[in-house]
């Protein structure tokens, strides 16, 4: 796999996804395999935003200051799919609010990950040199080894929280 920190996001997204097709596709069928298909989405999305709020957006905020704005907006769409991802966790799948908060998150992050692909990953790969992309990718690979696993882990609920209050 490439150390490349835009291909690796990249292959984040196309995973988180095939996720939201697979819950499409089982929306309709039992409680047990919607569950297990949101449990991994939760996953995926949890450990994607840490490792983009821990190392990729503070690195292209320091290195190219005139995509701040973009930036900051990223984050506050990781804030949004943080709380329901929180939310989602706390709901039985049985619960009435479960599909309907699910496709929530699937829409919000779909709009986020077009924005990062079409927009803002183009404009970063063209101001950021190849090494300076690898070794932020090299930065995201430990950060992903570190990275909380579910939205209600202390260091993924932390910055939840700490989201909230700024």
């Amino acid at each position: 796999m490439s150390n490349d920190a835009i291909v690796m996001l990249r292959e984040d997204h196309k995973r988180i996804k095939a996720l939201f097709r697979e819950f499409a596709a089982v929306s309709e069928k039992s409680g047990q395999q919607r569950e297990r298909v949101v449990r991994q989405i939760l996953e995926e999305l949890t450990v994607h935003t840490y490792i983009e709020n821990e190392v990729m957006y503070p690195r292209v905020r320091e290195l190219v200051p005139e995509l701040e704005h973009d930036v900051l907006e990223s984050y506050e769409e990781h804030h949004v799919a943080d709380v329901l991802s929180v939310e989602i966790a706390a709901l039985s799948p049985d619960d009435e609010r479960f599909v309907p908060k699910v496709t929530v998150l699937i829409e919000n992050v779909n709009h986020h990950i077009t924005e990062e692909e079409q927009d803002w990953f183009p404009q970063v790969r063209e101001r950021l040199t190849r090494t300076q992309l690898r070794e932020i990718g090299t930065e995201l690979g430990k950060a992903r080894e570190s990275a909380p696993t579910e939205p209600t882990q202390p260091s993924a609920m932390k910055k939840a929280l700490d989201a909230l209050i700024t």
